[in-house]
């Protein structure tokens, strides 16, 4: 586990920790963005847009729970998530 108030992740480290997951949960305010990383992975510039925030670093908060990668946070795609 990694406190991003002591440790940041930069924009190398969460493009590849985002690379290594099967599917990404981008959520901002209401809406969620589903991205299937095994069956079409989005280009660079997409997944920083949906993972990076405006400091260059992994947006928090960001929770990985198994090979999927939550980035924000929505109350019901959690409950989805960790219940599952």
């Amino acid at each position: 586990m990694v406190n991003a108030k002591k440790e940041a992740i930069g924009e190398k480290e969460a493009l590849a920790l985002a690379r290594r997951s099967d599917e990404i949960y981008a959520m901002r305010g209401k809406k969620v963005v589903h991205v299937d990383m095994k069956a079409q992975p989005p280009d660079s510039a997409t997944l920083k847009s949906l993972i990076i925030g405006p400091s260059g670093n992994l947006r928090a908060p960001t929770l990985r729970v198994g090979r999927t990668l939550l980035v924000g946070f929505d109350e019901a795609t959690y409950r989805k998530i960790l219940s599952g």
